[in-house]
C-alpha cells in the first residue's frame, strides 16, 4: 500500500479520539501512550537513525516504510545474502552503508538509535541481544525466537539494558482491531465464548534457488533447526489477537500437526489444528494449512450477542433486526431457508449460518506495518518502551511454541507460570 501524509493525518487523528476513552486505553497502553506522544513539534534536527538486519522479504518490506517515516534515517543494511544486499544498497540510493555481517555494522555504528531485525528466526535471539547489550534500542519481527528460553532471554535483556524491545505484532496498532476490541469491551457482541482464528493458503512455501547449496538458506522456513513452520511464520499473529481479546493467556493447548500435501523433504507441517484453552473457559480454535486457500485467513471472535471479524473489518449481530415484509420473504427464499419437509420425515430444520449481511467495524485506509515502525521511532525519542507491548509479542511466541511442542508429543501442554509476564 501506498504511504502518503494523509494516511499519518489520519491516524493521527484516530489517536486523538481514543485518546478520550480512558477505559479503553487502560487495556492498551501503548496506544495511550501513543496518542500523548502525537502533536509534539518535532525539529528537522530531531532525526533517528536506524539500521537494519536482514532484508529479504519482509526485511525489504520494513526498510521500504522507514524511508517513509519523517524524520528517520536508515544509516545502515546488512543481509549475509549477495542479491538481497546488493536490492538494499540500491533501494536507499546508496545512502545506507551495507555490510555483510551485523557485528561489523554494530562496530562501526554503535551509536545507532534503533535497530530492525527481520533475519531468519533462529538468528533473531543472539542478534537482538548483541545489540541491546550495546545500548541500542530494538525492533525484533515476529515471532520472536525459535525457543522458549531465547525468548525470555532477550526479554531480560531488554529488562535489564533498559533497552526497547518491540516485537513486529503489527495487529496492535491496527485502528480496525482497535475498534472491534473497544466493541468488545463495551459488550457489543456480549460475552465473549470462543476464538476461532485460521490461516490458509495454496502454495508449497518454497522459493526458485540458484543451487543446492543454497536450499536452506533460502527455504530456511522449511526445516525446524531455522523455524516452527506454520506455527511461527503464521499463528503468532492470530494467537496474539486471541490473546489480546480474550485478555487472558492459554493455561493449556492440545493440536495435532502433520506433513499432509507437500511431501517434498519439508520437516515442518504444512498443516496445524490446535485448540487453546483459557482460564475463564474461553477457548481458541485454530488452523491453517498450505494446499486449500478458499477461506483465506480470519479471526472470528464469537460472543452470544454478535461475532466480529477483523480482516473483513464486519461485525455481526445474532439478533438482527426483520427486513419489512415482502423483502424478507424474497430473502428468504433466495437464501434457502424455506427447505421442503417431507410427510412423516423430519420435523426439525438443521443450523445455518446467520443471514445477517454484517456492518463495517471501521471505515480506515491503513498500512499496519508502518503504523507498528511510527510507534517504534516515537518510543525511541522518549527512550521509553510502550506498557505491556512486549509482553503481547512474547505471549504470542511461547503460545505458537507451546503449541508446536503439543503437535510434536501428542500431549496436553500446559502453560509455565516463569512464562507469564505480569502486566504493567
Amino acid at each position: 500500500m501506498e504511504i502518503t501524509k494523509r494516511n499519518r493525518r489520519e491516524f493521527l487523528k484516530e489517536m486523538s479520539i481514543y485518546a478520550g476513552s480512558t477505559a479503553f486505553l487502560a487495556s492498551i497502553p501503548w496506544i495511550n501512550a501513543f496518542a500523548q506522544e502525537n502533536g509534539k513539534n518535532i525539529a528537522p534536527s530531531d532525526r533517528v537513525r536506524l539500521g537494519i538486519v536482514g532484508v529479504g522479504s519482509r526485511g525489504h518490506g520494513l526498510l521500504l516504510n522507514l524511508l517513509a517515516i519523517e524524520n528517520v534515517d536508515v544509516v545502515a543494511v546488512c543481509d549475509n545474502y549477495q542479491p538481497m544486499y546488493e536490492r538494499a544498497i540500491k533501494t536507499t540510493n546508496g545512502k545506507a552503508k551495507a555490510f555483510y555481517d551485523y557485528r561489523k555494522m554494530l562496530d562501526e555504528f554503535s551509536d545507532l538509535d534503533g535497530v530492525i531485525i527481520a533475519t531468519p528466526l533462529h538468528e533473531h535471539a543472539h542478534i537482538t541481544i548483541d545489540f541491546l547489550n550495546a545500548g541500542i534500542h530494538v525492533f525484533c519481527e515476529k515471532s520472536m525466537a525459535r525457543t522458549i528460553e531465547d525468548a525470555k532471554q532477550m526479554v531480560d535483556t531488554s529488562v535489564q539494558t533498559g533497552r526497547i524491545l518491540q516485537i513486529g505484532q503489527q495487529r496492535l496498532f491496527n485502528p480496525v482491531y482497535l475498534d472491534a476490541l473497544e466493541r468488545i469491551r463495551q459488550g457489543e457482541i456480549g460475552q465473549l465464548t470462543q476464538v476461532r482464528a485460521f490461516w490458509h493458503r495454496n502454495n508449497d512455501w518454497r522459493r526458485p534457488i540458484p543451487g543446492p547449496e543454497l536450499e536452506r538458506k533460502i527455504n530456511w522456513r522449511m526445516y525446524r533447526e531455522y523455524s516452527g513452520g506454520l506455527m511461527t511464520e503464521l499463528a503468532t499473529h492470530q494467537i496474539q489477537v486471541a490473546n489480546w481479546f480474550i485478555d487472558q493467556v492459554p493455561t493449556q493447548v492440545v493440536g495435532s500437526g502433520s506433513i499432509c500435501f507437500w511431501k517434498d523433504g519439508r520437516e515442518v507441517y504444512d498443516q496445524v489444528a490446535l485448540v487453546y484453552d483459557y482460564p475463564n473457559g474461553v477457548k481458541c480454535i485454530y488452523d491453517s494449512m498450505i494446499a486449500n486457500k478458499h477461506y483465506g485467513l480470519e479471526e472470528q471472535i464469537m460472543g452470544n450477542l454478535g461475532t466480529i471479524e477483523p480482516e473483513a473489518n464486519r461485525i455481526y449481530s445474532e439478533n438482527p433486526p426483520s427486513a419489512p415484509g415482502i423483502r424478507q420473504l424474497v430473502y428468504n427464499i433466495e437464501s434457502g431457508i424455506f427447505d421442503v419437509i417431507p410427510i412423516g420425515g423430519a420435523t426439525w430444520l438443521p443450523e445455518v449460518a446467520g443471514t445477517d449481511p454484517g456492518k463495517m467495524i471501521k471505515s480506515y485506509d491503513n498500512n499496519d506495518t508502518y503504523l507498528q515502525l511510527v510507534g517504534f521511532t516515537k518510543a525511541i525519542r522518549t527512550g521509553k518502551p510502550y506498557p505491556n507491548l512486549l509482553r503481547e509479542g512474547f505471549h504470542a511466541t511461547v503460545a505458537a511454541l507451546l503449541g508446536l511442542q503439543a503437535m510434536d508429543t501428542n500431549a496436553v501442554v500446559t502453560w509455565p507460570a516463569e512464562y507469564v509476564m505480569k502486566k504493567e
